[in-house]
């Protein structure tokens, strides 16, 4: 079979990106030709329709109106507009669909978020008129975000009921939890394959090289210097704040801590940084990144925000060295997992790959899919409150534990070293590669 993986971006650090080469990895395996269709021609081998990269401004600006504020449009001018772009688009994906001779497109979230109705519409009238069969790959729905909440006009209200995701024939849908398996069934009456997020545990490991021995100084940081590495993206259901709140409470402890030998031989001493290394990409609304940097400052906290030096490979943009997502796990000491919502959890399955003690606020669906599997970590609990300011908290006791639980594990190298070969093990147990393509065999026939 020869599969398209459809996405607004593809080859990028994000999650969606990230799980799309997982599958793309998986469906070669089981012997199927893949390739991607996405709005940024970030390879030669991607198939391009630029009106539905995540960051184009007409599409971004048909969004707004959808969602936010009429300011441009009024709702009638606004469907025109819509179904006039979205017929642009289909007549695109029905040109790859015939010259590429594809048997079986996987859309990922084109139709669960709502983020782009023109490439929604546009892709379901291609399938339509071409009969293609459809496996849909769900990893938020727009109900889950308070974003698409309230449409602007009718039509989007009944676009987001006809489209996301469409009730066809041809189409079959997998989603990524328990709940989203249970939401689409009560509110969509669709059935649907939990495929969890996985990994490729039998990968080489991440390890200190010569490329990356630099990696440190190319942040600004010295040899002695803790890494706690926050590597999502920067929005504001991240819950970054929260590894602020937690470096700071350590801080409070360093001189108790000066002298003391990290599990690696290092020696904490007046020089020493706990250091929140944010290396994703930034896309948080109302100012996030202005109030974590204006928050990490008032808490006294080293924080370096720089995602232009990390990207989904190694590569040399012309005048720096650009390093891989993988070579920030290598170089971290702590992972700091704080968010307070997500559909699963790669910054997690790439930390039990790492082999890195985390710190993981217990969101809804960890604690439905992932928590029951007993993995070792620092809690940050599962309550949190909304400041005036639009950052987020937990107690003060749940940060003290969380702390007492992190120094052991930067000082404790025998106890470290037991919950983290521990967490890989059940990670390759639970969440392998071998079990995804055990998954998806049967889905392409």
């Amino acid at each position: 079979m020869k599969i398209a993986l459809i996405h607004y971006r593809v080859l990028e650090t994000d999650g969606v990106s990230l799980e799309m080469d997982k599958w793309k990895q998986a469906l070669i395996e089981l012997g199927h030709e893949v390739i991607y269709i996405s709005g940024n021609a970030t390879s030669p081998g991607v198939k391009v329709i630029e009106e539905i990269t995540y960051d184009d401004p007409y599409d971004l600006k048909l969004t707004d109106e959808c969602y936010s504020n009429l300011v441009d449009f009024d709702c009638l001018s606004l469907e025109m507009a819509i179904q006039k772009q979205a017929q642009i688009i289909k007549e695109k994906f029905i040109k790859i669909i015939k010259d590429e001779q594809i048997d079986y497109l996987v859309p990922n979230n084109i139709f669960a978020l709502g983020k782009s109705l023109p490439t929604a519409i546009g892709l379901f009238m291609a399938i339509k008129e071409t009969n293609i069969k459809v496996v849909n790959h769900h990893h938020d729905f727009y109900w889950e975000r308070k974003k698409y909440a309230n449409p602007t006009c009718l039509f989007v209200k009944k676009a987001l009921k006809e489209f996301l995701p469409p009730d066809y024939k041809y189409m079959s849908h997998v989603v990524i939890n328990s709940k989203a398996q249970d939401d689409l069934l009560k509110r969509k009456k669709m059935k649907s394959l939990v495929v969890p997020n996985v990994f490729d545990f039998d990968a080489p490991l991440w390890i200190k090289d010569d490329y990356n021995q630099d990696f440190k100084k190319a942040f600004g940081l010295d040899y002695n210097d803790v890494i706690f590495l926050q590597a999502t993206r920067v929005t504001n259901r991240k819950g970054i704040e929260l590894a602020i709140d937690t470096i700071s409470k350590l801080n409070q402890h360093k001189e108790l801590l000066l002298g003391k030998k990290l599990y690696d031989g290092r020696i904490i001493t007046n020089d020493t940084n706990f250091v929140l290394l944010v290396v994703g990409l930034h896309e948080g609304n109302h100012n996030y990144e202005g109030k974590l940097m204006k928050y990490a400052k008032t808490m006294n906290v080293k924080m370096v925000m720089d995602p232009t030096k990390i990207a989904h490979h190694r590569e040399f943009d012309g005048k720096n060295k650009i390093y891989s997502l993988w070579d920030a796990y290598a170089h971290a000491d702590i992972i700091t997992y704080p968010s307070i919502y997500e559909g699963w959890g790669n910054q997690f399955l790439e930390g039990l790959f790492a082999k890195k003690p985390m710190i993981v606020y217990e969101y809804s669906v960890f604690e439905a899919d992932i928590k029951p599997n007993d993995f070792y970590y620092a809690t940050l609990g599962n309550k949190h409150i909304t400041k005036e300011n639009g950052l987020v908290s937990v107690s003060e006791e749940v940060i003290s534990k969380a702390v007492t639980q992190i120094i052991e594990y930067l000082l404790n190298q025998e106890k470290r070293n037991e919950c983290i070969e521990q967490n890989f093990l059940k990670g390759n147990k639970y969440y392998s590669t071998h079990r995804l393509r055990t998954l998806l065999e049967p889905l392409f026939k």
